[in-house]
């Protein structure tokens, strides 16, 4: 049972901050608000949701005890409340779900970088096979794609390739993405059929703001350079290449893609303040309980999260011991059913720290 005091509080709250909204706030405290309206607004939906459910209940209930009921009409309200049971079962789950602590970042973009791993060119085509299969499965969702910065492998693919992939949740169903991907497939290079295994890392971070996180432009050493690899006469002819380097944590962020000096430093900056963002939020989570973070998972990007296996049509998902024989429609970005059931896992884990506290 779901404490009613506790949701009350949430609803309160909600109507408190749609109120203070509507009154007209300004600059920061509109960001601030808007920003914590939008966490509470599924949870209150859940809380009214279910709470109809109940009402309901109630008096389908009282219609069943009452002796002044018809018979006929008695009849009627048991069958009624027999079909809402399953339903008041299913709004309660919803509802423990929705109250369970959110991931702040849920909500944003995200920047997505995919770096080539062991197995040289057939790594590298990898990686690049890894971002075709991200870009359509946003483009399914109605994401937009921008590659920030890209390095491509001598036989075609990506040695490292950086994206920001915009949309509302995007993080909230890409951040399982991040760890070491495996292949096993044939080269087209391999002349007598052997199988390889490559591998690829994929980082998804959020995307966050100025007010995210605060750079002090006295830690940055910033260098101008010519453009390298194609472009034609315009690259060669001037410094539109940034390299950033953040002196205190020593991330460095090179950016040429584009011909403005001043587009490449606003992206190597985003770039920055994404990578810097993800530091800080890792060393918050290393500071956790350890029950706890055995229990939700570290998210180590060092972990083998998943293996692709072209010869067998399969692809396993290492974390939930999940495998799917649909590789082909896998790798034209059909990932809903995996980052569902990735979503379901991790919600389960956290209802179960939250029942079992340590």
């Amino acid at each position: 049972m779901i404490a009613s005091g506790k949701l009350d509080v949430i609803l309160r709250r909600h109507d408190e901050i749609a109120a203070r909204l509507a009154e007209g706030a300004d600059g920061a405290a509109y960001v601030a608000l808007s920003r914590e309206l939008a966490g509470l607004e599924d949870v209150a939906n859940a809380i009214r949701a279910h709470r109809a459910l109940e009402r309901e209940a109630a008096d389908l209930d009282a219609l069943v005890a009452d002796p002044q009921t018809d018979p006929e009409m008695r009849a009627l309200a048991e069958g009624e409340r027999a079909d809402l049971s399953p339903r008041l079962a299913a709004s309660e789950q919803a509802l423990r779900i929705a109250l369970l602590p959110k991931d702040a970042d849920d909500e944003k973009s995200a920047i997505v970088e995919i770096r080539a791993g062991t197995g040289g060119d057939e790594a590298a085509l990898f990686a690049g096979d890894l971002f075709r299969m991200y870009a359509r499965y946003a483009d399914a969702r109605g994401w937009k794609v921008e590659a920030l910065s890209a390095s491509e492998g001598a036989m075609g693919g990506y040695k490292e390739i950086v994206a920001e992939f915009s949309g509302r949740g995007v993080y909230a169903r890409m951040k399982f993405e991040s760890g070491v991907h495996r292949v096993q497939r044939v080269p087209a290079t391999e002349t007598q059929g052997r199988i390889h295994t490559s591998a690829a890392t994929v980082a998804v971070l959020p995307e966050v703001e100025d007010v995210d996180v605060a750079i002090d432009e006295g830690d940055l050493r910033i260098e101008t350079m010519r453009a390298g690899g194609a472009g034609g006469q315009h690259v060669n002819k001037t410094e539109s290449a940034i390299r950033v380097t953040h002196i205190p944590s020593g991330i460095v962020v090179m950016m040429q893609e584009e011909r403005s000096q001043h587009r490449n430093r606003a992206k190597a900056l985003a770039v920055l303040r994404a990578r810097l963002y993800d530091a800080g939020k890792a060393e918050r989570d290393s500071e956790r309980a350890a029950a706890r973070l055995a229990m939700v998972g570290s998210g180590d990007r060092s972990e083998r999260i998943r293996t692709y296996n072209f010869p067998q049509g399969r692809v396993t998902d290492h974390r939930i011991n999940m495998t799917l024989y649909k590789l082909d429609r896998v790798m034209e970005g059909d990932l809903d059913e995996i980052v569902d059931a990735l979503i379901t896992d991790h919600q389960a884990k956290l209802m179960a720290a939250e029942e079992n506290p340590q």
